[in-house]
């Protein structure tokens, strides 16, 4: 089911609310900028991002593993857990892991380089319907390995860290990690999946390892089993703030699965969404079971699902139950990229590697652009390449398999909204940066020329957030 969202203003209002004739920003013509048109596709669920040996690799779930030289072609290096993949023999090295959690796969996995040089993967296992799980590193000098086993340092499921009965309201299933270094050269790992929530640790950058007496760390947000996990957390130099990523509801073609941020000026929080609300406060009511009313207006909604339809009316793009995001910036390139798995629609538990840019706008928040990432960079647009008539998709709160909202835009070179809808759209102080005021909320964020796989042509997009935290996509559905 596809929802609707209607909005009314006269032409009036509109005059009006542009202030008669404004200052365009996006004056200066765009750089012709090639842009990429084939892609080669890889299959990592809860995919992790690393660079090495110049190229961009992502391990994920059940030993998956991939490597780009640019984001876009991806050559897939293994699909599942064997005696070969990354390891010399993985059932005999990880032995104790799987017969902990009575299990014969991995879950979502992470490497990083620490100062050391080494490549250190913190896997995981889990039984997959109760939290018995364990948390591990191996260390490898090269990033296809062979990795050696250094051992389980956390485990979940039996017994708690204190030694008492584990409580899984209150405590982590200790999976989904992400090990990372803070702008103090502070080694840390966030984790955690439903059960006790999101949690984080200090780690001690020599050995790898935790430091000691911290138990299982401090908690960030979840509890009572609510639907939170793959936690991910990015530094922005520029605005100074640590985002954490998160996905919410469930990772199949109908659970709703949908990409969520928080932001915080320290590493281990705390941790605030766009409206303010500490997300610490995120968590199913107590005696519930995946709660996701209780959780539903907690972290800011980046992307959820979404459907692209081609002048037939049928389904030709866009995402079914995005999420369990990485996030990568490439200095050289001052670009910011999410790294996620999506599924699409009509095809079931097919499930593909999405890169697609991140742009923060000036009020220091993370949008993702609508469309993949095609070698595109963010350049002065003239007016007349904004205007035109666009399909926007409004993300909401909600956490279930709907599609999101819809609704049918034209912009001017005079910089008007109508249609289903009203408003206008103009520049900003910010360089490329745009505002686009729909019934008087104004969404900030950034026009860009994209790849349009589904036409095979150029085309204008737009990404934004209001200052209540809902984020628009636009993308431009008329030629130029």
């Amino acid at each position: 089911m596809r929802k609707k969202v209607l909005f009314g203003l006269t032409a009036a209002v509109l005059l009006a609310g542009c202030g008669g004739e404004m200052e365009d920003s996006n004056s200066e013509s765009n750089q012709n900028v090639s842009l990429n048109q084939d892609f080669q596709e890889a299959a990592v669920h809860d995919p992790s991002i690393i660079y090495a040996d110049d190229h961009y690799y992502v391990i994920g779930s059940h030993l998956a593993f991939a490597k780009s030289p640019d984001l876009m072609n991806w050559e897939q290096l293994s699909t599942s857990v064997s005696s070969s993949n990354l390891f010399k023999d993985v059932n005999v090295s990880l032995a104790e892991s799987f017969d902990y959690s009575r299990t014969d796969t991995l879950w979502a996995s992470d490497i990083t380089q620490l100062k050391d040089g080494k490549y250190y993967l913190y896997y995981c296992s889990c039984e997959g319907s109760s939290p018995l799980s364990t948390l591990g590193v191996a260390v490898a000098d090269s990033i296809e390995g062979p990795y050696e086993d250094k051992g389980i340092f956390l485990t979940s499921g039996t017994k708690s860290v204190t030694g008492e009965t584990f409580d899984a309201t209150e405590e982590p299933n200790v999976i989904d990690p992400h090990v990372f270094y803070d702008e103090e050269d502070r080694l840390w790992m966030v984790y955690g999946s439903y059960s006790g929530g999101i949690f984080i640790l200090e780690m001690d950058s020599a050995t790898g390892f935790p430091k000691e007496n911290q138990g299982y760390g401090k908690k960030l947000l979840g509890g009572n089993h609510s639907r939170i996990e793959a936690p991910y957390i990015l530094y922005n130099k520029d605005t100074e703030y640590y985002y954490l990523f998160l996905s919410f509801g469930g990772l199949d073609a109908t659970g709703g699965y949908n990409i969520r941020v928080a932001r915080s000026k320290n590493p281990d929080g705390p941790y605030e969404d766009a409206n303010g609300n500490a997300m610490i406060d995120a968590k199913g009511e107590e005696g519930s079971f995946f709660d996701d009313e209780a959780i539903e207006n907690y972290g800011t909604k980046l992307i959820g699902n979404f459907e692209i339809m081609n002048e037939q009316d049928i389904p030709v793009g866009g995402y079914v139950s995005p999420g369990h995001n990485s996030a990568y910036y490439d200095e050289a390139a001052n670009k910011y990229y999410i790294i996620f798995h999506a599924r699409f629609p009509n095809k079931g538990e097919q499930n593909e590697v999405r890169v697609h840019q991140l742009f923060f706008n000036s009020d220091g928040w993370p949008l993702i652009t609508p469309l993949r990432y095609a070698g595109e960079s963010l350049q002065p647009l003239e007016s007349e390449e904004i205007a035109g008539d666009y399909t926007f998709y409004k993300m909401d709160n909600a956490i279930d398999a709907e599609y999101e909202e819809e609704l049918e835009l034209t912009l001017t070179a005079s910089h008007l909204a109508y249609g289903q809808g009203g408003g206008y759209w103009k520049g900003s102080e910010l360089p490329n940066e745009s505002s686009l005021v729909l019934n008087f909320n104004e969404y900030k964020g950034y026009f860009i020329r994209q790849w349009d796989e589904v036409n095979g042509g150029e085309t204008t997009t737009f990404s934004g957030m209001s200052d209540e935290g809902e984020v628009l996509f636009g993308i431009k559905t008329t030629g130029d």
